[in-house]
């Protein structure tokens, strides 16, 4: 029996100012999440702006999945959430952000990659 994956903490901080790094969040983030892993993308920074209808398509990136396509699978089988304090310096809110992504803050992450076997990467 192949064991169960340990849960991914994604976190990213690029957003179009450094889309492969982004991208990359995100593909891992979505790969992972395909090989059964409970998965988390945290988006802080300039990466906030894709909690947004219609921003994640603003990233095209040659040879990479469209992120709204990763975005899409990250909602329906993972767990996506935009930092409070980035969205606030940003003025998104709750009300703002697509269906199914939280607003969250440090001690939720910090709670996430605290977790037992965790796994957290940084983009």
């Amino acid at each position: 029996m192949t064991p169960t994956p340990r849960p991914l903490v994604v976190k990213t901080t690029s957003g179009t100012d450094r889309p492969e790094a982004a991208n990359q969040a995100f593909t891992v983030a979505a790969a992972a999440v395909a090989a059964g892993a409970e998965v988390s993308l945290w988006l802080t920074g300039e990466s906030a702006w894709f909690a947004l209808p219609g921003r994640a398509a603003g990233l095209v990136l040659e040879h990479a999945t469209p992120l709204p396509e990763l975005l899409d699978l990250l909602l329906a089988e993972g767990r996506v959430t935009v930092c409070t304090q980035c969205a606030a310096r940003r003025g998104i809110t709750a009300q703002d952000v697509l269906p199914g992504v939280r607003v969250a803050g440090a001690a939720v992450f910090v709670e996430e990659t605290l977790r037992p076997d965790a796994q957290a990467l940084v983009y």
